[in-house]
């Protein structure tokens, strides 16, 4: 192999090492915002079923009665 052959395959690896960095960058951000996505829906459905039992309690004390 010559010279330049060595060269054109050590500049190609410096390229896809650096393209493999850059995806791992942005596989990560994406993790992270995954993460807190997850805990948002997490704590919105929490938050939310609990809603749904206070209003299922007000609700039948609130119902006027039948002869009404």
């Amino acid at each position: 192999m010559n010279e330049n052959r060595f060269v054109d395959i050590e500049t190609r690896i410096a390229y896809q090492e650096d393209t493999i960095q850059q995806l791992n960058d942005v596989v990560t951000k994406q993790q992270k915002q995954i993460d807190q996505l997850e805990e948002l829906s997490r704590l919105l459905t929490d938050r939310y079923q609990s809603l749904q039992g206070v209003s299922n309690s007000t609700d039948a004390a609130d119902e006027k009665p039948p002869h009404y």
